[in-house]
């Protein structure tokens, strides 16, 4: 599982000049003892540090219900959305208010983002946030991004901060992710039960041993845990990107991993960077079917760069309509590619097989040609 080897960081690393920071809320304050003015002061020097050196940074916080639980006197972590929504309300601004005054000590403005899963499936919403941040950057402020746990309900909701980070990095097409934690990085197994357990420096793709490993939240204010940071892995790495985990509370640690020292665990990007639409496609939209296809499709797809046509659509499996995004299947049951569909999935069944030629006396008309045109098609 994963790779021990070692790989020249300092390379990979060197031509860095975006970078989204996450951090966590074990970090930054659990509601025991609220937030960590020590801690985040430490992570603001760096951050400044990092902008003074002309390195445009993104900072992805999680803390606001940490913090609200604090204020309202609740030590277990809200299980209903309206209690954690309440929880947020009052941390989010405390939260903010710290951090604008930990930066303006330093001469830097901050911007408070607060973005649902909606302003990222939504195109225009999503360009509109990529604009925003984008202009933010020019006039050398710093974002300071959050999930707005005060409005998000569970159908909107990312989940974790981890793939809010991930997304954020493909929003602003950033150099490199770095999540910080309390721990280390990626083990050969859980370090709090097995005392062999290595740490991993090098991964060169997430698999699926590795995503049975990963292991739940384990505070009390925290909804990610491993796993949720091998999903933002997958994200990132399969856009091209390098991803880190690290320990934040190591000394000097954001400049140091960027100065290439060995810290924590390295996720090398899989394959050349995808171009910002296909990213959208790839990892932010949610998959709303499955459409599988012979060899002879596959190949088109992968070698010669064809769109998806019926001919080559052996089933389909899950309800969708014309533009949601569907994963493609190969013979060994393998997600290899995701799309935009052009058609519903009633529609795709009912032309499965068929030459194009033969959509009209089928369906009754025909507005496209290709199932999943290769414009909208992104392989994996």
């Amino acid at each position: 599982m994963g790779s021990l080897k070692t790989v020249d960081r300092k390379d990979i690393l060197k031509d860095v000049k975006r970078v989204v920071i996450k951090v966590g809320t074990a970090l930054i304050g659990p509601p025991t003892t609220g937030l960590n003015f020590e801690r985040m002061e430490k992570l603001v020097d760096e951050v400044a540090s990092l902008r003074h050196s002309q390195v445009e940074v993104i900072l992805v916080t999680s803390g606001a219900i940490g913090a609200g639980m604090r204020e309202l006197g609740l030590r277990v972590r809200p299980k209903t959305i309206p209690q954690k929504q309440a929880a947020a309300a009052v941390g989010q601004s405390r939260l903010m208010h710290l951090y604008e005054q930990l930066f303006q000590k330093r001469g830097y403005l901050v911007a408070q983002i607060l973005l649902t899963q909606d302003d990222f499936s939504d195109r225009r919403r999503y360009l509109n946030a990529h604009h925003t941040l984008m202009t933010l950057l020019k006039f050398k402020v710093i974002p300071i991004i959050n999930e707005n746990d005060s409005v998000a309900v569970e159908e909107i909701k990312f989940g974790d901060n981890d793939t809010l980070s991930a997304l954020v990095t493909n929003l602003i097409e950033a150099d490199l992710l770095i999540l910080l934690s309390d721990i280390d990085g990626l083990y050969t197994a859980d370090p709090h039960k097995k005392k062999g357990a290595r740490l991993i420096p090098v991964v060169e793709a997430v698999d699926s041993k590795m995503e049975e490993l990963a292991g739940g939240a384990a505070e009390p204010t925290s909804t990610g845990g491993m796993y949720t940071k091998l999903q933002a892995a997958k994200i990132v790495t399969g856009s091209g990107e390098p991803m880190v985990i690290a320990n934040g509370n190591t000394s000097r640690v954001i400049q140091r991993i960027l100065n290439g020292e060995e810290l924590g665990t390295l996720f090398l990007p899989r394959g050349e960077k995808i171009a910002s639409r296909k990213r959208w496609i790839a990892f932010t939209l949610p998959r709303q079917g499955r459409i599988f296809i012979d060899q002879g499709a596959k190949e088109a797809l992968k070698l010669k760069g064809k769109s998806l046509l019926p001919s080559g659509i052996v089933r389909v499996k899950g309800k969708f309509a014309g533009g949601d995004v569907v994963s493609i299947i190969d013979g060994d049951d393998l997600e290899f590619a995701r799309g935009l569909s052009n058609y519903s999935g009633e529609e795709v069944d009912k032309i499965k097989g068929v030459k194009t030629k033969d959509i009209q006396s089928i369906l009754g008309y025909k507005p496209y040609d290709e199932v999943v045109h290769r414009d909208n098609l992104v392989l994996l």
